[in-house]
């Protein structure tokens, strides 16, 4: 199975879900940045882990939802948007505990940068022509 998924008719979700996680790497890269300059390197540690455990799981999901395409094939898209929706939760809860096991986070940092991620596909259709 192939990284890269040619089909046409998925192409435009595709498209549009692959724009919006690669505003949302922009946003926590520049709030990282912002939040290292006011309160330091562990603060600016704890927006990048948030918002990596947002958009890896985004990523993951959109490479599996938008396999499929079309009239025909609408049991496989509906199963392809199911278990991708599994794997995102999966994959969210599973990468939460690393980061609370492994990494020194700061809470306040942490969580808004997960939850601006979250957020921040229901913003970009209004702030953003994609």
């Amino acid at each position: 199975m192939s990284l890269f998924i040619h089909n046409e008719l998925a192409r435009p979700g595709r498209e549009f879900a692959f724009k919006q996680i690669l505003v949302s790497i922009v946003i926590v890269l520049l709030c990282s940045v912002a939040t290292y300059f006011i309160w330091g390197l562990s603060f600016a540690h704890s927006v990048l882990s948030g918002g990596a455990i947002s958009i890896i799981p985004n990523f993951v999901f959109a490479h599996k939802a938008f396999k499929y395409a079309g009239a025909r094939s609408s049991e496989k898209v509906l199963d392809a948007f199911y278990s991708g929706e599994k794997l995102k939760i999966v994959l969210t809860a599973v990468l939460f505990a690393l980061a609370f096991k492994f990494l020194a986070i700061e809470p306040i940092a942490f969580f808004s940068s997960f939850c601006l991620v979250v957020a921040l596909p229901l913003l970009t259709p209004f702030l953003f022509k994609l």
